[in-house]
Protein backbone atom coordinates (compact mmCIF):
# COMPACT_ATOMS: atom_id res chain seq x y z
CA UNK A 1 0.00 0.00 0.00
CA UNK A 2 0.96 3.63 -0.60
CA UNK A 3 0.88 6.68 0.92
CA UNK A 4 -2.15 7.98 -0.89
CA UNK A 5 -4.71 5.50 0.56
CA UNK A 6 -3.39 6.74 3.98
CA UNK A 7 -2.08 3.90 4.90
CA UNK A 8 2.43 4.57 6.77
CA UNK A 9 3.89 2.01 7.83
CA UNK A 10 5.56 3.84 10.98
CA UNK A 11 7.77 0.89 13.08
CA UNK A 12 8.01 -2.44 12.23
CA UNK A 13 9.36 -5.44 14.79
CA UNK A 14 11.09 -7.64 12.67
CA UNK A 15 12.49 -9.68 14.95
CA UNK A 16 9.04 -10.86 16.06
CA UNK A 17 8.96 -12.91 13.18
CA UNK A 18 12.15 -14.53 13.68
CA UNK A 19 11.81 -15.23 17.65
CA UNK A 20 7.84 -16.23 17.30
CA UNK A 21 6.00 -18.84 15.20
CA UNK A 22 2.92 -16.25 14.19
CA UNK A 23 -0.41 -17.90 14.11
CA UNK A 24 -3.12 -15.03 13.46
CA UNK A 25 -3.02 -11.34 13.57
CA UNK A 26 -5.71 -8.59 14.80
CA UNK A 27 -5.60 -4.60 13.78
CA UNK A 28 -5.59 -2.63 17.27
CA UNK A 29 -6.28 0.69 17.97
CA UNK A 30 -3.78 2.43 20.44
CA UNK A 31 -4.60 5.23 23.29
CA UNK A 32 -2.38 7.79 22.66
CA UNK A 33 -1.91 11.25 24.43
CA UNK A 34 -1.13 14.57 22.10
CA UNK A 35 2.58 14.52 22.80
CA UNK A 36 2.74 10.31 21.56
CA UNK A 37 0.76 10.83 18.72
CA UNK A 38 3.25 13.77 17.78
CA UNK A 39 5.98 11.57 18.07
CA UNK A 40 4.29 8.47 15.98
CA UNK A 41 4.14 10.85 12.90
CA UNK A 42 7.87 11.80 13.43
CA UNK A 43 8.45 7.59 13.46
CA UNK A 44 10.16 7.85 16.70
CA UNK A 45 9.07 4.42 18.09
CA UNK A 46 10.60 1.29 18.92
CA UNK A 47 8.52 -2.21 19.08
CA UNK A 48 11.42 -4.49 19.55
CA UNK A 49 10.77 -5.61 23.40
CA UNK A 50 6.93 -4.73 23.61
CA UNK A 51 4.56 -7.37 23.98
CA UNK A 52 0.50 -7.25 24.90
CA UNK A 53 -1.77 -9.10 27.63
CA UNK A 54 -5.21 -9.14 28.34
CA UNK A 55 -6.07 -7.81 31.82
CA UNK A 56 -9.52 -7.77 33.18
CA UNK A 57 -11.47 -7.73 29.79
CA UNK A 58 -8.78 -5.06 27.75
CA UNK A 59 -6.27 -5.45 26.00
CA UNK A 60 -2.73 -3.74 27.17
CA UNK A 61 0.43 -2.58 25.18
CA UNK A 62 3.48 -3.31 27.48
CA UNK A 63 7.28 -1.58 27.23
CA UNK A 64 6.77 -0.44 23.87
CA UNK A 65 9.03 2.95 23.56
CA UNK A 66 7.04 6.14 21.89
CA UNK A 67 9.97 8.69 22.51
CA UNK A 68 9.35 12.17 24.24
CA UNK A 69 8.25 14.89 21.85
CA UNK A 70 10.88 16.90 21.25
CA UNK A 71 8.63 20.27 20.23
CA UNK A 72 6.91 20.71 23.62
CA UNK A 73 8.42 21.17 26.80
CA UNK A 74 8.77 18.47 29.69
CA UNK A 75 6.45 19.31 31.58
CA UNK A 76 3.40 18.78 29.10
CA UNK A 77 5.40 15.26 27.89
CA UNK A 78 4.61 11.99 28.09
CA UNK A 79 6.40 8.62 30.00
CA UNK A 80 8.33 6.66 26.87
CA UNK A 81 7.60 3.17 28.30
CA UNK A 82 3.88 3.94 29.83
CA UNK A 83 1.09 1.38 29.44
CA UNK A 84 -0.97 1.70 26.51
CA UNK A 85 -4.54 0.38 25.95
CA UNK A 86 -5.41 -1.47 22.85
CA UNK A 87 -8.72 -0.99 21.23
CA UNK A 88 -10.03 -3.97 20.34
CA UNK A 89 -14.21 -5.78 19.52
CA UNK A 90 -15.08 -7.20 22.86
CA UNK A 91 -15.24 -10.77 20.33
CA UNK A 92 -11.48 -10.03 19.89
CA UNK A 93 -10.82 -9.73 23.46
CA UNK A 94 -12.83 -13.31 24.26
CA UNK A 95 -10.97 -14.90 21.76
CA UNK A 96 -7.44 -13.90 22.69
CA UNK A 97 -8.27 -14.75 26.37
CA UNK A 98 -8.95 -18.08 25.21
CA UNK A 99 -6.32 -18.80 23.23
CA UNK A 100 -3.26 -16.53 25.44
CA UNK A 101 -4.24 -18.43 28.76
CA UNK A 102 -5.35 -22.13 27.66
CA UNK A 103 -3.02 -22.52 24.53
CA UNK A 104 -0.05 -20.32 26.34
CA UNK A 105 0.44 -18.19 23.24
CA UNK A 106 1.84 -14.78 23.46
CA UNK A 107 0.51 -11.64 22.15
CA UNK A 108 3.63 -9.22 19.88
CA UNK A 109 3.17 -6.40 18.28
CA UNK A 110 4.12 -7.08 14.74
CA UNK A 111 3.84 -2.80 13.57
CA UNK A 112 2.66 0.26 14.32
CA UNK A 113 0.76 2.21 11.47
CA UNK A 114 -0.75 5.27 10.18
CA UNK A 115 -3.98 4.39 8.61
CA UNK A 116 -6.77 7.35 7.65
CA UNK A 117 -4.45 9.75 10.19
CA UNK A 118 -5.86 6.87 12.89
CA UNK A 119 -2.78 5.27 14.92
CA UNK A 120 -2.93 1.52 14.39
CA UNK A 121 -0.97 -1.58 16.05
CA UNK A 122 -0.89 -4.90 13.64
CA UNK A 123 -0.74 -7.20 16.77
CA UNK A 124 -0.15 -11.24 16.35
CA UNK A 125 -0.84 -14.06 18.64
CA UNK A 126 2.53 -16.20 17.99
CA UNK A 127 4.22 -19.46 19.83
CA UNK A 128 7.52 -18.91 20.73
CA UNK A 129 10.46 -20.86 18.73
CA UNK A 130 12.65 -22.85 19.38
CA UNK A 131 16.24 -22.86 19.13
CA UNK A 132 16.44 -25.20 16.36
CA UNK A 133 13.74 -23.91 14.75
CA UNK A 134 15.89 -20.64 14.77
CA UNK A 135 18.74 -21.77 13.16
CA UNK A 136 16.66 -23.53 10.46
CA UNK A 137 14.59 -20.14 9.61
CA UNK A 138 18.76 -18.67 9.08
CA UNK A 139 20.10 -21.95 7.31
CA UNK A 140 16.89 -21.28 4.97
CA UNK A 141 17.50 -17.65 4.57
CA UNK A 142 21.23 -17.74 3.85
CA UNK A 143 20.10 -20.40 1.00
CA UNK A 144 17.72 -18.44 -0.39
CA UNK A 145 20.63 -15.75 -0.65
CA UNK A 146 22.54 -17.97 -2.18
CA UNK A 147 20.36 -19.33 -4.96
CA UNK A 148 19.59 -15.78 -5.95
CA UNK A 149 23.23 -15.35 -6.10
CA UNK A 150 23.76 -17.99 -8.40
CA UNK A 151 20.73 -16.77 -10.61
CA UNK A 152 22.20 -13.33 -10.41
CA UNK A 153 25.48 -14.46 -12.09
CA UNK A 154 23.77 -16.84 -14.68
Amino acid sequence: MSDNDGYKVISENRQARFLYEILETYEAGIQLTGTEVKSVREGKVNLQDGYALIRNGEAWLLNVNISPYTGSGQYFNHEPRRTRKLLLHKEEIRKLIGKVEQQGLTLVPLKMYLKRGLVKVSIALGRGKKLHDKREALKRRQDQRDIQRAMKNY
